[in-house]
């Protein structure tokens, strides 16, 4: 049963980082019951500490996601036309994976912006620079997670 949990978490953890890409999938809340499964397994023995730990930054890099990208879109002046957009274009996106998302995403917002918010084109550019920027931070956030939950998992498995 212990071998069986181990494979199940790397399982789920290669769908968490998956998912730390493809919106479809919850990346980081899928890395973090990896940790738990493979701490159920009695192979990788994560201190209530460590996993406390875990929880707290697992639940901030999850929420950062939705926060970060509309923040720095205002910072770089676009409006909630360049948000519907980039939203739109991701979803458009999905069909051209796997870099349509980020092309449609970034294409939404500057059409957002040029065609509804009637802002110029350097201003429209500006947002969908701004979107890409905070794209850039939400995933690099999550894959960073990610991975180095995979290497503490890697770790603890090969102490056991």
């Amino acid at each position: 049963m212990d071998i069986f949990l181990i494979i199940l978490a790397f399982v789920i953890l290669l769908l968490g980082i998956i998912g730390s890409v493809v919106p479809a999938l919850p990346g980081v809340p899928l890395a973090y019951l990896s940790l738990w499964i493979g701490r159920w397994s009695g192979y990788t023995p994560f201190s209530d500490t460590f996993m406390l730990i875990m929880t707290g930054v697992c639940l901030i890099v999850f929420l950062s996601d939705y926060f970060l990208p509309p923040l720095i879109l205002k910072r770089a002046g676009g409006s909630s036309a360049a948000t519907w957009g980039s939203i739109i274009g991701m979803i458009l996106g999905l069909f051209f994976l796997p870099i349509g998302m980020l092309f449609g995403m970034i294409l939404g917002a500057f059409l957002g912006e040029l065609w509804y918010a009637k802002k110029s084109g350097t201003e429209a550019l500006k947002a969908a620079v701004g979107t890409f920027i905070g794209f850039l931070l939400g995933t690099g956030l999550k894959l960073l997670l990610c991975f180095y939950i995979l290497y503490r998992m890697i770790v603890a498995l090969a102490a056991a």
